[in-house]
């Protein structure tokens, strides 16, 4: 145990640099895990190090790839300090996440005596410019982090609608009838001024409905943190999850910590990165949830690539019911990140016709054009943008 000590500080390094919340507390938990299994059985070690380091399914697929690069020659007693090979472009995100995290991988910087370089940045993009068109299942650790910190900061001003109720105003463009003999009362009936109200206008209620299944995982990992800060920048959001199933998580999604808040939904969600019903979803919102969200004239942000496991029996019906529930319904689908889009998919074919809006959302500037969407002018008819 005195050699597998300091192997387990720098896998929790690891996991840090690839971005996983790894920190003593689940190193301590880990070491106090070992104890309790062989050391010679592989599956038992990676269990336990997996059940006490690793608290959201999202993250799985990371650990196990850093897993395999770190305790790939069981051994050696202290194999992370020397560099290792990158994997290929064409290796999943996951793997190069860990890749990226092992120590030796990032190249070294040059020292402080080193004679100063100049480059030419003309007809070159900027670092910031690379990273808002990069999608997010290429991006690195690193990348991904600076993105979930812009994400953070995204602002969702709705354009406002206007309520059924009113305001005193002075200057209000209709006179308060009650208002103003209520005030002549105190002037033994006589009429000094006309009161005058103004109605209230507030943005609509917001409903996200994300997919969370094998096909949308990597992006679903990114725009959970889009949901979470819009869940926290403004009132009346109302936020959901399915893969085989719908889960609410609103409440989940209110704690202001990300982290806190992203456990909180890995302790309720029974499927993610699982299959894929999103006509039982959708059927499943329109009796249960239509009615107590969806009123003064919601937006919907349905977020799936539109590939149902069931074949999309029934799912045109429940879209089309979802439709005329609210003002707005925004598809948006990472597939149409590909120039050659078309749509072949049963459930892509059957959720078409039933939307207002059929938008990307793969990378940084697809959430900004939906942001300035959203804040710009929006539709009373419900015709398509």
């Amino acid at each position: 145990m005195s050699a597998l000590a300091p192997n387990l500080l720098a896998f929790g390094r690891v996991l840090r640099r690839a971005g996983l919340p790894v920190g003593p507390a689940e190193s301590l938990s880990a070491a106090e895990a070992l104890s309790h299994v062989p050391l010679s059985d592989r599956a038992a070690f990676r269990a336990a190090l997996r059940a006490t380091m690793i608290h959201r399914r999202d993250h799985f697929e990371v650990f196990d790839s850093a897993f395999d690069l770190f305790w790939r020659n069981p051994d050696t007693p202290i194999r992370a300090s020397g560099p290792h090979d990158e994997p290929p472009e064409a290796a999943p995100p996951a793997a190069r996440r860990a890749a990226e995290a092992m120590p030796g991988a990032a190249p070294p910087v040059d020292p402080a005596g080193a004679p100063e370089r100049r480059e030419d940045a003309a007809l070159t993009t900027s670092d910031q410019e690379r990273l808002n068109r990069l999608d997010f299942e290429a991006m690195s650790a690193e990348e991904l982090a600076e993105a979930k910190r812009q994400i953070r900061r995204l602002v969702l001003p709705l354009a406002e609608r206007p309520t059924r109720r009113f305001r005193p105003d002075p200057t209000g463009p209709r006179a308060d009838l009650r208002a103003t003999i209520r005030a002549s009362m105190r002037l033994g009936g006589e009429i000094a001024r006309i009161e005058r109200r103004r109605r209230v206008s507030r943005p609509p209620p917001l409903v996200l409905v994300c997919d969370v299944s094998g096909s949308m995982a990597r992006y679903a990992q990114i725009l959970l943190h889009f949901m979470h800060a819009v869940e926290n920048d403004r009132a009346r959001v109302h936020s959901f999850v399915f893969g085989t199933r719908l889960t609410n998580v609103t409440r989940a999604l209110r704690n202001r910590d990300p982290e806190v808040a992203f456990q909180a939904v890995s302790h309720i969600l029974p499927d993610w990165s699982g299959g894929t019903r999103i006509a039982e979803a959708l059927d499943r919102f329109n009796r249960l949830w239509a009615r107590r969200v969806l009123g003064q004239g919601a937006v919907v942000l349905l977020i799936t690539d539109g590939l149902d496991r069931g074949g999309a029996e029934g799912l045109s019906e429940a879209a089309e019911r979802l439709r005329h529930s609210c003002r707005r319904l925004i598809w948006l689908n990472p597939l149409l990140r590909y120039a050659g889009f078309q749509p072949r998919a049963a459930g892509i074919r059957a959720l078409l016709p039933h939307v207002h809006e059929h938008r990307q959302v793969h990378n940084l500037n697809s959430l900004r054009a939906l942001v300035a969407t959203l804040s710009g002018d929006g539709r009373r008819d419900g015709r398509p943008a």
